[in-house]
């Protein structure tokens, strides 16, 4: 099978990010079923999956190969009714937005995924990176993945056997296309207090994070220090680099791991200024950054 027979494949199609920059995909596949994907992998060429494009730089002359977004695979099913306490299971496809399954979870009396509002993902990115940040990470809440594997075959795990770790899964050889997530039903009266909390939430990153920014979350990974994880934020601000500009790329004033961009702004702008941190803070602290937010590269095959 080669390429050119998958059906619905966009030639030079841009990439849409969180940044607004970037180059294009030298082919582009919106696949409408699962089995446009298994086709897609069994075709042999390069694949890359695009998720909602938050956590995500692409250079400047774009990337090789094939790049699946999984957005027309949003299906969701919801459990039947429950009894408070209950554990269900809500199996949602990969390309289901986050915050929207979030909002409803909640809506629907749900309790399990309320931590990660503010979060931008779709479900199978979130389950790839384990998604999180102060109040949990999505990781906690998954029962069982399917994806596709490097043969075109399809893969079920469990949840026990996922290597779950901070902002990691083990799971980047597949391509995800479900995802069953594990919530509790709670009480109608509890209803309320659910909905406060995803507030509380949403609050706290709104008071932290340049959300209305043009960014893509948290540049680099928080590091462990003697054993411990500390905020890489915290670190680049000590060492001076809050504010700190190359090009229309400027490290957030609001908070230091976030990098936003200004009109003219490309990703080169971006790159240079994650090397200037990270030796910064290497030649100041000793510490070295390992970025967080995931960088395609042409030709790039690690």
């Amino acid at each position: 099978m080669t390429i050119d027979t998958i059906e619905h494949i966009e030639a030079n199609a841009q990439i849409e990010t969180w940044f607004g920059v970037g180059g294009r995909a030298d082919r582009f596949l919106r696949p409408r079923t699962v089995e446009d994907v298994v086709e897609a992998v069994r075709s042999g060429e390069r694949v890359r999956v695009l998720g909602d494009g938050a956590n995500l730089l692409v250079a400047d002359d774009g990337v090789d190969g094939l790049v699946i977004s999984l957005d027309a695979l949003s299906n969701v099913t919801w459990p039947d009714a429950a009894q408070p306490g209950q554990t269900v299971e809500v199996i949602a496809e990969a390309g289901m937005n986050l915050p929207r399954l979030l909002l409803e979870a909640v809506r629907r009396g749900l309790q399990g995924l309320e931590g990660l509002g503010g979060i931008p993902a779709s479900v199978g990115g979130a389950t790839i990176m384990n998604a999180g940040g102060a109040f949990g990470t999505f990781g906690d809440q998954v029962a069982w993945i399917e994806g596709i594997g490097p043969a075109g075959n399809t893969i079920r795990i469990d949840r026990n056997d996922i290597p779950f770790s901070y902002r990691t899964s083990g799971l980047n050889s597949l391509v995800i296309t479900r995802v069953a997530i594990a919530l509790t039903v709670v009480e109608p009266k509890r209803r309320l207090a659910l909905r406060e909390r995803l507030k509380e939430v949403m609050a706290y990153k709104k008071s932290t994070q340049p959300l209305a920014a043009r960014s893509a979350g948290c540049i680099f990974r928080n590091p462990e220090v003697n054993g411990e994880r500390v905020s890489a934020g915290a670190i680049i601000d000590e060492v001076g680099c809050k504010g700190l500009r190359r090009g229309s790329a400027r490290v957030s004033d609001h908070h230091a791991n976030f990098i936003v961009t200004e009109p003219g702004c490309t990703a080169t702008d971006i790159m240079r200024l994650i090397d200037e941190v990270r030796a910064t803070v290497q030649r100041e602290r000793g510490i070295e950054l390992h970025e967080e937010v995931v960088i395609w590269r042409r030709r790039d095959h690690a």
